[in-house]
């Protein structure tokens, strides 16, 4: 559980306190012993080699260097940038300029042009090349193998090295386990006030969410901080280039990929827009960024910027100047020019002027040491590991070891330290920064499985701890519940929780789906009316509908699939006109119906669009269309199961993995109002056939999924002179060779000498008792050829097709029960007496359908 203590500032100090000059890797190392200084001193004492080499604040050599590339050559951005980014880490690897030369493979016109151009230039890496300490000095170097070949280079013949660690152990403090990032940050702004803000530190990955979220939180909480967000992070900055990119992302740009954008512009648009194109949106507040966007090309850089800042009533001079550093202030803001801005931003680090107060934000990848009272380490993930450069230049062995000692030291900065982690995000576990494979002498694969405190609630700043805020709600009993909810609920509780409190955009799919319902309601109230004009009417009203969602190149596709899905409905109507309802109560109407409106005709018929609330079952549901008074139909868009997968998705001991309760749900409710009634449930797949009604080829047959239900035990229905019957003459050749050998009465004195087993499973039913028993007296009866044991063996295969694709009572009553269990347990947790688990019913939820999986946590958190 522990590892090598690094040594204590001032031990370190009164090690080297005697020396002209002490060595070190890491700035903020040098500024703490330097603190602690108790004797004149003349010049430098501890520093570290770049500094003393430069003699003055280290610049960003890398982006130096680019600069005076792209102004002096041609060479294209990219091929420059990473010809820099070689020559110089050859550089600090090897120790000289022209050291990449000897590596062939990295050589080309590029490289040879950057290091002409580079021995020019005054940078940090040629002084260090070119500098030497004198022999007359008295010089400690402090971990002199976190140092590279180049950093080394300027050390004299003679000098003496102090390691960073003792001997002693450093005793790690507990993981301090939440629920998210956002807790983690609540948990950090609660601990610091404005005025202990100096004595605080937080590491973390500057890439991560946790660098946006704690710059936002101590900004709101107006505690000082530096040390975080460079130039790109500033929020105009970011915002004006996240424009630039949008103004070139075509006319496809969905609104949910520049929703950032928009907030910053203050445009607000309701989430249901989403998924649609942000050219196709007809609301006012969007006119000056598809205007802006429309005009991208024939502005400058500079002309784009203007309008930005009159939008915006900002004024961005830093960003014009590094246009201007560029070079391309003046240049026209194409799509291959933003690319390159974009690219340069993402590559350099551009300098900006910092207040060295308040908290201190640090970079995990590039801190050492922090000197800090007080730090807080937030993540502590894999993304905390170095990515060691693959290059022949670089010792990899050497490269590790320096990280690993670097992330060490890190650990122990401060006198206090926190490490504040996330065990799970997003339903996959946090896996722990890969160095503590080799720092703690145990197994693990997660935070949890290490020494570690997990908390749901804030810390509480008055040191007592971390603590829960209880809070007072009152909750509402749920009486029914559908089948999406229903499924949603079993497959992940905490998904179905989610799904009652977050709104989700409109889909194509939704949108497509309801216009044809819409369209197939009013079809069934008005067949004669629907004629070639008004089909081709509902297309095109259809196309426009959807445009937002659909993309220019799709819409001949779509007015394919239209008419086809149109034609399909009318010609299912045609073969299967519903009965005129007179069985039914009239209902209320259920919503509108756009082709009502649109045609100016009713549609009133008790028979579609069914709403039902039965609450002494729990359900409620609506029923597209009651075809007559045992059947039920259900338009559907997507791809046709077959009533087995129906059947299996509905499975509720143990639950499917892909939970639909439809026609359960449907046929149970039915069932409460013709009680003893066969019944079926038909889902009509009108898109199924897409293809085919296409080619003029369509059977509508391959649209139809029926699931019939019989209101007896399926052992009743099994032992049935009809089901009887339906096998001599629809089943396998040898079944029907067989029974049609027989009388009914042989095959139900099987039943009444053997109970029929509860299973679906064809083997384990043949290999029963009632299996022995029926291949015995049709042997008995026939013959004892192979045939009759075959046709016996295909006579219970049919039986458990059969069971596999019908419901029977017991199945109802089992779903009833099923669904006062849900009910219960459902208002059990919303009351709060315990937390909506991840997992549902049958285990760790399918999170191909989840629709909240960001906010789901594994585990019991």
């Amino acid at each position: 559980m522990s590892f090598s203590r690094a040594k204590p500032i001032d031990d370190l100090y009164n090690e080297v306190a005697e020396y002209d000059l002490v060595i070190v890797p890491d700035a903020p190392l040098a500024s703490a012993l330097n603190r602690r200084i108790d004797r004149p001193h003349l010049g430098s004492f501890a520093i570290t080699p770049r500094r003393l080499a430069a003699g003055r604040r280290e610049a960003a050599e890398d982006r130096i260097a680019f600069l005076e590339l792209v102004e002096q050559t041609d060479l294209d951005w990219k091929r420059s940038a990473y010809a820099i980014g070689n020559i110089l880490q050859c550089w600090e690897h090897q120790g000289r300029l022209e050291a990449i030369l000897d590596y062939e493979a990295y050589v080309g016109d590029a490289t040879r042009q950057a290091v002409s151009y580079i021995d020019e230039l005054d940078t940090t890496s040629q002084r260090l090349t070119d500098y030497r300490i004198t022999a007359e000095q008295d010089v400690a170097v402090v971990g002199y193998d976190q140092l590279t070949q180049l950093e080394r280079s300027i050390l004299p013949d003679e000098y003496d090295t102090y390691d960073t660690f003792d001997t002693r152990e450093f005793d790690r403090p507990p993981f301090h386990i939440f629920d998210s990032a956002t807790a983690i940050v609540e948990t950090v702004v609660d601990a610091v006030t404005e005025e202990n803000a100096d004595d605080v530190a937080v590491v973390l990955d500057q890439e991560s969410e946790f660098s946006a979220l704690i710059e936002s939180a101590l900004e709101a909480s107006d505690i000082p901080f530096y040390g975080g967000p460079g130039f790109i992070d500033n929020p105009d900055h970011r915002t004006f280039v996240q424009l630039l990119r949008a103004a070139h992302g075509g006319t496809d740009t969905r609104v949910s990929e520049i929703r950032p954008l928009l907030a910053r512009l203050d445009i607000s648009l309701d989430i249901e827009h989403d998924e649609k194109r942000l050219y196709e949106i007809d609301d006012a507040e969007l006119d000056w960024i598809v205007d802006f966007c429309d005009q991208i090309e024939a502005h400058t850089f500079t002309e784009a910027l203007n309008r930005f800042e009159d939008r915006v009533g900002r004024d961005l001079d830093t960003f014009r100047a590094e246009l201007e550093t560029l070079g391309i202030d003046d240049s026209p803001a194409t799509e291959p020019a933003v690319d390159q801005l974009i690219f340069y931003l993402q590559s350099y680090e551009v300098p900006i002027d910092r207040e060295n107060e308040g908290v201190l934000l640090a970079d995990a990848k590039s801190a050492a040491y922090v000197d800090r009272p007080v730090v807080f380490y937030l993540g502590l993930s894999d993304d905390w590991s170095h990515s060691a450069p693959r290059r022949p230049w670089v010792d990899q062995d050497a490269q590790y070891t320096r990280n690993i000692k670097q992330f060490q030291l890190l650990l122990q900065s401060g006198t206090t330290q926190y490490y504040l982690v996330q065990d799970a995000k997003g339903g996959s576990t946090v896996t722990p920064c890969l160095y503590f494979e080799e720092l703690l002498d145990e197994e693990f694969e997660r935070f949890s499985d290490l020494d570690s405190e997990t908390h749901t609630r804030r810390f509480d700043r008055s040191g007592t701890g971390f603590e829960n805020e209880p809070t007072d709600i009152t909750t509402t009993d749920v009486s029914t519940i559908s089948q999406s909810s229903l499924g949603t609920y079993v497959n992940s509780p905490r998904d179905h929780f989610f799904s009652r409190l977050v709104e989700s955009p409109d889909k194509d799919y939704f949108k497509e789906g309801n216009l044809f319902h819409d369209f197939a309601e009013f079809y069934v109230h008005h067949p004669d009316f629907v004629d070639a004009t008004v089909i081709d009417d509902v297309v095109e009203y259809m196309l426009t509908k959807t445009k937002p969602f659909v993309r220019a190149v799709d819409e001949a596709t779509r007015r394919t699939k239209y008419r086809a899905g149109i034609e399909t409905i009318i010609g299912f109507f045609e073969e299967h006109t519903p009965v005129d309802g007179e069985f039914l109560t009239t209902t209320s109407d259920w919503g509108t119906n756009v082709f009502a409106e649109r045609f100016d005709r009713p549609v009133d018929s008790p028979t579609t669009e069914r709403w039902f609330e039965n609450d002494e079952l729990g359900l409620k549901g609506k029923i597209d269309l009651v075809q007559s008074q045992s059947q039920l139909v259900d338009h559907k868009s997507g791809g046709r199961k077959r009533a087995s997968q129906v059947v299996k998705d509905a499975a509720l001991d143990p639950p499917s993995d892909s939970p639909n309760f439809q026609a359960l749900l449907y046929l149970t409710h039915w069932r409460s109002e013709y009680p003893d009634q066969q019944l079926e449930f038909t889902f009509f797949h009108f898109l199924e056939t897409l293809d085919d009604v296409v080619a003029g080829e369509g059977d509508l047959q391959d649209t139809l999924t029926t699931v019939t239900y019989y209101p007896m035990p399926f052992e009743e229905y099994a032992r049935s002179e009809e089901f009887f019957h339906e096998l001599v003459e629809e089943g396998s050749n040898n079944c029907q060779k067989t029974l049609s050998q027989v009388d009914y009465g042989d095959y139900a004195a099987v039943f009444a000498e053997t109970d029929l087993p509860e299973t679906t499973d064809s083997d384990e039913l043949i290999s029963s008792a009632f299996g022995h028993t029926l291949i015995a007296r049709m042997k008995d009866r026939v013959g004892d050829y192979k045939y009759v044991e075959s046709g016996c063996k295909q006579a219970i295969r049919q039986l458990t097709r059969v069971r596999g694709k019908t419901y029977f009572k017991g199945d109802l009553d089992a779903f009833e029960a099923f669904v006062d269990e849900r009910l219960t347990e459902l208002n059990h947790r919303r009351a709060g007496t315990e937390r909506f688990p991840v997992a549902g019913l049958r285990g760790e939820p399918n999170y191909r359908y989840v629709d909240n999986r960001d906010l789901l946590l594994e585990g019991g958190q």
